[in-house]
């Protein structure tokens, strides 16, 4: 049986649940949604992210090439492209835009005030100003959190629950010009939880490959004991090389995405970022069928996987404690 945690109820839940797909498939009728992503985009079904989206577009009743445009524009990994990538969206003149992770999302609303965007894995949306409120966001912005910076003091835990006597935690941070201020908030709240048991906490920050290995030297030579990724779009890009790197200096090490886990990686808790694409297919149908993006509640996760790499444990000596091995939907051995 699944064990998931249900931990909070979704906002609104009840008004976003699939509707038929008759609307879509009226005659004649062409929409043209645009995708916004810092990572590179497989323009695929398989991909990992994005195909869920399509997914569920197609689920809608909406067919590429017949009544459905998705315009792809890519980063391919440097932020400094998004603003240009989304103001081109707008002069498309897109009927919507997904706002593909949280560094798209301030370029997104920065480049128009009425195109309706949906945002994906919003860590904190009201407190980075992107919506009034979570019931009733206001103006042209809805879409789906993912709780990065309220489950963050989780992650501090559960090293604590793994890793006997830890009283020095590195905290990996990825900063960029959209999405600093989420990552700010992250690094706040785990330092806040950390005052409470005694722990230091020894932040990190990484913007390239090489920048992430410089890390994990200098988290070495501080001797760390345990290491916090977080969610962030380059971060979750670069699982492997950071999952590698742990594993090389022997760093017991939890992340916000399975992926991490699947690559090496110790531990992962949080919201699954595939399902957030996949409901977003939701918003946007509802936006296409002339629902207001101001009127659409933004949706909170209730579910949250854990994975563990039962394996990786073992490497590094540790025992999985009873209390994560109950909770988790997933050992990997």
């Amino acid at each position: 049986m699944n064990k998931r945690r249900k931990i909070i109820c979704a906002l609104g839940a009840s008004a976003l649940v699939a509707p038929f797909a008759s609307f879509a498939q009226q005659s004649g009728k062409v929409w043209r949604v645009g995708f916004l992503s810092l990572r590179p985009v497989a323009i695929s079904e398989t991909d990992y992210y994005y195909g869920p989206f399509r997914q569920g577009m197609r689920e809608l009743g909406y067919v590429e090439g017949k009544n459905l445009l998705i315009e792809w524009r890519s980063a391919e990994g440097n932020g400094e492209r998004l603003p240009g990538l989304a103001t081109e969206l707008v002069n498309l003149k897109v009927d919507v835009i997904v706002a593909a992770s949280g560094s798209t999302h301030v370029p997104a609303k920065n480049a128009t005030a009425t195109i309706p965007i949906v945002v994906v894995g919003a860590g904190d949306p009201v407190g980075t100003g992107l919506i009034k409120s979570l019931a009733r966001p206001g103006g042209n912005v809805t879409g789906l959190s993912n709780l990065n910076v309220d489950l963050s003091p989780k992650l501090l835990e559960m090293l604590h629950s793994m890793v006997p006597k830890l009283s020095r935690v590195a905290v990996l941070i990825s900063i960029d010009d959209t999405n600093n201020q989420v990552q700010s908030m992250v690094l706040k709240n785990v330092e806040a939880a950390a005052r409470s048991t005694g722990t230091t906490i020894l932040p990190h920050y990484a913007r390239t490959p090489q920048e992430v290995e410089n890390a994990f030297s200098q988290m070495s030579r501080q001797k760390a004991g345990a290491l916090i990724v977080t969610r962030h779009p380059y971060l979750n890009q670069q699982a492997r090389q950071i999952a590698e790197l742990a594993a090389k200096n022997r760093l017991p090490a939890i992340a916000g995405l399975r992926e991490y886990v699947e690559a090496g990686g110790l531990m992962s808790y949080g919201s699954s970022l595939t399902g957030q694409y996949r409901r977003a297919a939701i918003y946007v149908d509802k936006i296409l069928k002339g629902a207001k993006p101001g009127d659409l509640p933004v949706e909170q996760p209730t579910i949250f996987e854990l994975f563990i790499n039962g394996k990786t444990a073992k490497a590094l000596g540790l025992t999985i404690p009873h209390s994560l091995l109950a909770s988790a939907d997933k050992v990997i051995e």
